[in-house]
């Protein structure tokens, strides 16, 4: 490869200007961990404190240094491509870059797994995205934005803002010459109450950005978690030239509380392709470039659902299909959620033999009974607890507009409920039992736990990745 990728009106080109239609997923849960996908509760720095409280620094340190070496390697990189997929979503946390404690100092070695993720992606013909998805102080009120409260106080406080701006002209300066980097994803969902914090905020990034490095894409999130577009400026296209713009189009049919079992009739089909295009409405208003940063289905275990995995996963299969078939229509290029995890959503997961899986197999039962993650969270056990609090709720704030709370419409009363109430509170006390599991280890046990996430000791999710493999055949993903 001998050019940079560009944005020209809504299409990603090559360096001769022919179409690149970017096909992949994203690598969460790695340098961002992630509770639902590596299995433990709660925040990232939360589990890395208490397991520095039950190991000691170094031990800790180890354990999760042997993690990130062994999540994501070159088998990894070789598989991907096997799928016939071009581009890879790497999802980074402020954390590994520097400490909140000594800012604006970057740690040693900080771009030591970073570095070699894309140069494996890269010797296997994968371009590679950088996605931040933690911010200083929280971009949003999700436990994937690693601050531990619903409140996202990166737009309150302007230093937060200026660190990750610092931050980012630290990581274009280190890439700026690679040219498997399509680009930068400078924040992952945004929620911005006010709207013009975040325009300010790109406006800052891009300037950073680009006075280091203007070689690369930019990708920039909607706000209120990658759907809203509203708080944008008409003049976007002259303002941050060569940008591309991310929405996430996660389909409820995709996930346990779907409105009804997805059947492909003509009403579901419809509020699917309507979902997604009232995303991308005001891209195509304007004749940008869209990308589709996070979207797909999660899936049934038989170790919870029993019997009706099989049956479920089919359903979500199909959902993947037909929202696959609508990015085809469009040319769209996409990001799929996710590559790799413990059995939830990833196109291959953690063995259940496996001595990570093993020495937490009791505990993953408790939180799925607890719903104690809120991705995809099936909470028929507890919402006998839960539900007296939303009503409680409801029926002492009868004024329908004071509880329409941002980011109102996708949180309402409900999931602010499970946030603050359940994947908060009940989380953090499962944390220290999260980490007395690794009490009195060495290090030849710490590392046979983290070859757990070895690729030649994942499962291959065959539906998923079929449907993959058939729509990379139909469509090329050059």
């Amino acid at each position: 490869m001998s050019s940079f990728l560009k944005v020209n009106g809504t299409k990603i080109v090559d360096g001769d200007g022919s179409e690149v239609i970017l096909r992949g997923a994203g690598l969460g849960g790695w340098m961002t961990m992630e509770n639902f996908i590596t299995g433990y509760p709660g925040c990232e720095f939360q589990i890395r404190e208490a397991l520095a409280e039950v190991l000691g620094k170094e031990k800790s340190d180890f354990f999760f240094d042997k993690f990130l070496e062994y999540f994501f390697a070159e088998p990894d990189a070789a598989f991907f491509k096997s799928l016939g997929l071009n581009c890879i979503r790497i999802a980074i946390g402020y954390r590994h870059f520097e400490d909140d404690m000594n800012p604006r100092v970057l740690r040693p070695d900080c771009f030591k797994h970073l570095d070699r993720a894309v140069a494996a992606c890269a010797k296997h013909g994968i371009y590679t995205i950088l996605d931040m998805h933690t911010a200083p102080g929280g971009q949003n009120g999700g436990w994937h934005s690693d601050h531990g409260t619903h409140i996202a106080s990166f737009w309150k406080h302007k230093d937060f803002q200026d660190r990750l701006v610092w931050l980012w002209r630290e990581v274009a300066d280190h890439y700026k010459d690679e040219k498997w980097i399509a680009g930068y994803n400078p924040m992952n969902e945004p929620a911005d109450p006010e709207h013009s914090g975040l325009v300010s905020y790109y406006d800052r990034v891009f300037a950073a950005i680009n006075s280091v490095d203007k070689n690369h894409i930019l990708f920039l999130d909607g706000n209120t978690y990658a759907t809203d577009f509203s708080g944008f400026p008409e003049d976007a296209a002259t303002r941050w030239p060569g940008a591309a713009y991310a929405i996430h189009d996660y389909s409820v049919y995709g996930f346990p509380k779907t409105p009804e079992p997805y059947a492909r009739t003509e009403e579901q089909l419809r509020r699917m392709r309507r979902s997604y295009e009232k995303k991308r409405e005001w891209m195509d208003q304007r004749g940008l470039c869209v990308w589709n940063g996070e979207w797909g289905p999660v899936y049934a275990r038989k170790e919870y659902e029993g019997d009706e995995t099989d049956e479920i996963n089919e359903r979500r299969y199909n959902v993947l299909h037909d929202q696959l078939e609508l990015y085809h229509r469009d040319r769209l290029s996409w990001s799929i959620w996710l590559y790799k995890d413990i059995g939830f959503q990833g196109m291959v997961y953690v063995s259940r033999e496996t001595p990570y899986m093993q020495l937490f197999k009791d505990f993953l039962h408790k939180k799925h009974r607890l719903a104690v993650d809120a991705w995809g969270a099936d909470d028929r056990a507890v919402r006998h607890v839960f539900d007296p609090l939303i009503a409680l709720i409801k029926e002492n704030v009868p004024n329908e507009e004071h509880r329409q709370l941002y980011p109102y419409p996708v949180w309402r009363v409900e999931e602010r409920a499970t946030r603050l109430a359940r994947t908060m509170l009940i989380g953090e006390f499962l944390v220290g039992e999260w980490a007395a599991h690794f009490r009195g280890m060495d290090e030849a046990q710490l590392a046979r736990l983290a070859e757990s996430f070895k690729f030649e000791n994942c499962v291959e999710r065959g539906g998923l990745n079929r449907v993959l493999r058939e729509h990379a055949k139909q469509t090329g993903a050059a």
